[in-house]
């Protein structure tokens, strides 16, 4: 997501673009064969860590639709956006706390089928304590592990609260850098956090990193021991927001040593690819993505 979601505007973009219809077609039958790009992620688990895919990156799907491919792929889970779709006919059904009991239960059992875990979850996360009590009610009851969230600084008080209560983490996360974007570098996501539970951190995103023309390697290291999530993302260019996603280790993000230092810190915990362009050849373009990582993974490390 290359800004803060709002629904309405991203259904009203999807609606105008086609999406679903122009190219939904075309992507359902890409993905039709997923199951032959399935990458088996046996050395990135062994250096700890699991693969996520952020449900954004099939956006021209609703979430039922879109964990079939995510499976099929060979992702450990999903992460999914609170103002996407769950299932097909009802754009205002979605994956988020608004769901009743019955639809809860069939959103567990279709994960549980697949084989999927949803450790982390992009929320939108606000200064009204009852509204994210809610909101982490229902990731306890999913099994989340993460808020990946840009909550407003008047909210952090009542969200350390819950993250200690629900004993589930907070990884603010990074847009690229615009007015109305507080996260865009990481001085400022330490800034919210530094004095607060080592449950509060960051989800860092590498892609908006290049998009804000700041250096993804060395903005790690600057948030060296509080990174709590990553979004994997590589980008063509340099320092526009615009700039379009690319598979994993083609693009501008210097992706190896962005592994590499990963590693370095000893981070262990969900990496979450998250691929932004829309093409017939998205689901070949998110496996070349991973495995990018798992390659990597096979090979000397510090």
């Amino acid at each position: 997501m290359r800004q803060r979601p709002d629904r309405r505007t991203f259904l009203g973009a999807t609606a105008s673009a086609g999406i679903g219809v122009t190219l939904g077609g075309a992507l359902g039958r890409a993905c039709a064969g997923a199951e032959a790009l399935k990458v088996a992620l046996t050395n990135a688990k062994k250096l700890g860590w699991s693969l996520c895919c952020q449900l954004y990156t099939f956006r021209d799907r609703n979430f039922y639709e879109a964990i079939e491919t995510i499976a099929a792929l060979g992702f450990d889970g999903v992460e999914p956006a609170f103002f996407l779709p769950l299932a097909k006919g009802n754009k205002e059904l979605q994956t988020n706390e608004k769901l009743d009991d019955a639809a809860r239960k069939e959103l567990r059992k279709r994960l549980a089928d697949l084989g999927l875990a949803m450790k982390n979850f992009y929320g939108d996360l606000g200064a009204d304590a009852a509204d994210c009590r809610r909101k982490f009610d229902f990731a306890k009851e999913m099994g989340v592990e993460t808020f990946v969230a840009e909550p407003p600084p008047e909210a952090f008080d009542a969200i350390e609260k819950l993250c200690e209560e629900y004993k589930i983490n907070l990884g603010v996360h990074n847009h690229p850098k615009s007015p109305e974007s507080r996260y865009w570098q990481p001085e400022n996501v330490l800034a919210a956090v530094k004095t607060r539970s080592k449950r509060l951190g960051g989800c860092c995103d590498t892609g908006h990193w290049v998009r804000s023309g700041i250096d993804p390697v060395a903005c790690l290291r600057k948030m060296e021991g509080r990174i709590i999530s990553m979004h994997l993302k590589d980008v063509a260019e340099w320092g526009k927001p615009e700039a379009r996603d690319v598979p994993l280790g083609t693009g501008r993000a210097n992706f190896a040593e962005v592994l590499k230092e990963l590693r370095r810190q000893k981070f262990r915990g969900v990496l979450t690819i998250e691929y932004e362009h829309l093409s017939p050849e998205l689901a070949k373009d998110v496996a070349q993505c991973l495995t990018f990582v798992e390659t990597w993974a096979k090979g000397p490390h510090l």
